[in-house]
């Protein structure tokens, strides 16, 4: 868990599995992008945008050109900000 501000995030159980699978390369991909994350959620690199269908309230960023990172935003009940990135995985492992 990342306390940050008024904004806590955390990761489910499936993303950190995925990541812990994942090549190094897409780690630090990740690593790297979670960083420009923390300091501007949609700055234009990450493609930050909200999903629709089966993953309608989630949002994805970019980790590369073909992996993403699903998150879904709720508030808790100090009106902070919680993010839970909850899958890792390429365009068509999430989107099939």
């Amino acid at each position: 868990m990342i306390q940050r501000l008024s904004m806590q995030i955390n990761f489910a159980k499936k993303f950190k599995k995925r990541y812990d699978k994942a090549d190094v390369k897409i780690r630090t991909a990740f690593d790297k992008r979670f960083a420009i994350f923390l300091q501007d959620p949609f700055y234009s690199l990450l493609n930050n945008h909200a999903l629709t269908g089966k993953y309608a309230g989630s949002r994805s960023i970019d980790v590369t050109g073909d992996w993403r990172a699903i998150f879904s935003e709720h508030m808790d009940e100090k009106d902070n900000k919680v993010i839970i990135f909850e899958l890792l995985g390429t365009h068509s492992e999430l989107y099939k």
